[in-house]
């Protein structure tokens, strides 16, 4: 099946490198325009670039998820300069790996950090393209993580857990508000995915890597390419009476 999402403009957070550049080439490449929206303008456009060569169509921009003005202001230039946005992907997401009983300014500026990108961020960019989104009934993907229902393992932040699970209320309490206007929200669970943002914990702690396979029944750790199918299906029309709820991409860990 190809061009599910002929005739869709995708904004797709963070969307420079890891899952959410593999979702922005994966939306071009079935038809979508594109604008790349992440706080590292030089890597956006060369992501920008690179969809553009394989001969689809793809826009970048600079965003501070965190910036709800700067959020609005490009809001309006996306819907002046390109047009009206009928899908956004949240996937703009940072993490520290402290734990709380270490230093405590330190811990208490990685709580300050990670709330204001992971889930200060998802509001405010969702608010800033709310007008666009209703007017086109279109749907909303928030990227949450398995941490959105436990704390695993892995040597971690008390807020990454904490903004996972709050990734999750407010997708649910979004669909909710939302349906009556036909604008769906959903949600997508990953695994362990390998991305720049856990290289250097993977490589600290393969012990705990180990540790995360062997409770994979798929016994392997997965690529950002595993996620952009059931972005897919989040973002077309085969999604069209799912709202409310979180796919899991997590090779079965919460299976077992």
């Amino acid at each position: 099946m190809s061009g599910l999402l002929e005739g869709h403009l995708a904004a797709v957070t963070g969307g420079a490198s890891g899952i959410g550049r593999a979702i922005a080439k994966g939306f071009a490449a079935e038809g979508a325009e594109v604008v790349i929206l992440d706080a590292n303008a030089e890597a956006a456009a060369a992501v920008c670039g690179d969809i553009r060569e394989a001969g689809h169509k793809a826009q970048s921009m600079a965003l501070d998820v965190r910036d709800r003005a700067m959020c609005a202001r490009i809001a309006r230039q996306v819907t002046e300069a390109i047009g009206p946005v009928s899908i956004l992907v949240n996937s703009a997401g940072i993490n520290r790996r402290n734990p709380i009983t270490g230093d405590r300014e330190t811990v208490a500026q990685d709580w300050d950090d990670i709330m204001g990108v992971n889930l200060d961020g998802m509001f405010n960019v969702t608010q800033a393209f709310l007008e666009p989104l209703r007017a086109r009934k279109g749907r909303v993907i928030n990227i949450g993580s398995i941490q959105s229902f436990m704390h695993v393992r892995w040597p971690n932040s008390p807020a990454y857990t904490t903004s996972k699970h709050g990734v999750l209320g407010l997708t649910r309490a979004l669909a909710a508000e939302l349906g009556k206007d036909g604008v769906r929200v959903n949600a997508i669970g990953p695994g362990l995915i390998e991305t720049p943002l856990n290289a250097e914990a993977r490589a600290k702690y393969p012990n705990v890597v180990q540790a995360f396979l062997e409770h994979t029944p798929l016994g392997r750790t997965g690529q950002p390419e595993d996620i952009v199918g059931p972005a897919l299906f989040l973002a077309s029309d085969l999604s069209a009476y799912v709202t409310g709820g979180i796919v899991m991409a997590d090779g079965g860990y919460r299976a077992i």
